[in-house]
């Protein structure tokens, strides 16, 4: 029998909040999950782990995407099914997968939806499930307060994508499976297990999260004014046809850069570093999707 885990973030909202969690699943006969809750993602994989050891076969993330990185990362390579409860601002993997924010409804897919093995990358020893990178995203996050993201949603990254286009590039060397694929200064780069970001813009257009390879994107952008007509290009569907981008595809990237810059996983923020080593682990965590609908 399924033995249910709540690894919850106590900041994050959706719908009633965690009474309408605990009724939701006391109503499909779990009165009793085992339950944890934590002021922060970072106290998650401590939580996990403890979930584990009492036995949880399935567990719901109740939060944002940096939360459900940390639990990924602890879960990643076992048979333990990951149930999202998309109670942030961004859900890119939710979203990406799918999953609305409705409890209810998100209780339901874990409990009786589709289990999908899904690739994660892996960058600098740490998994995460959407998108990683390095420039404009790290300091647009990085400059991103969490009250504001509570106050304003999506809209809180606005004022602080504004700085993030007037950084300066910094040189990099990008290997891609073992061969040199980019040289030169650049002021964002990206890597993606899904194709979409924040308020559903398509960065990468063939991405899937189980194909076995990992996005990867460099943008040259100099100035705001190159930033916008790149994020027009984004906006239509169509970044490949900015001369400011370069994408491609791969299993491992090695990226050096000339000076250290923070980096993000799944938005979250991490120290500086001179070198990001990403590789792609296929097939690694079972997440709840919704179950496909067969056409007549």
């Amino acid at each position: 029998m399924t033995s249910v885990a709540v690894v919850a973030h106590s900041g994050k909202t959706l719908g009633g909040g965690l009474e309408e969690l605990r009724g939701a699943l006391a109503d499909r006969g779990y009165p009793q999950p085992i339950w944890y809750e934590v002021p922060k993602s970072s106290k998650a994989p401590k939580a996990v782990r403890k979930a584990v050891k009492e036995g949880a076969t399935l567990v719901f993330v109740w939060g944002g995407d940096g939360m459900v990185q940390r639990c990924i990362d602890v879960l990643a390579g076992s048979e333990i099914a990951v149930a999202i409860l998309p109670a942030g601002t961004g859900n890119l993997l939710a979203t990406s997968l799918g999953i609305p924010k409705d409890v209810p409804k998100a209780v339901e897919i874990g409990l009786h939806g589709t289990r999908r093995h899904l690739d994660v990358g892996v960058m600098n020893g740490e998994r995460f499930a959407a998108m990683a990178g390095t420039g404009f995203d790290a300091i647009m996050i990085a400059d991103t307060d969490s009250d504001a993201k509570e106050r304003l949603g999506r809209l809180a990254y606005l004022r602080s994508s504004v700085k993030a286009m007037r950084a300066r590039r910094v040189w990099m060397r990008v290997r891609l499976d073992g061969t040199v694929w980019f040289k030169g200064k650049a002021s964002c780069l990206l890597i993606g297990n899904i194709g979409t970001v924040t308020g559903g813009l398509p960065v990468f257009a063939d991405a899937s999260p189980s194909d076995g390879l990992l996005e990867v994107g460099v943008v040259t952008a100099r100035t705001a004014l190159q930033w916008l007509k790149v994020l027009s290009r984004v906006a239509e569907g169509r970044p490949d046809l900015s001369p400011l981008v370069d994408a491609k595809r791969g299993k491992r990237i090695v990226i050096d850069l000339h000076r250290k810059r923070a980096y993000e996983l799944d938005g979250g923020i991490r120290a500086p570093v001179k070198r990001l080593k990403v590789h792609v682990d296929a097939g690694a965590i079972t997440v709840c999707v919704p179950t496909p609908i067969e056409s007549a």
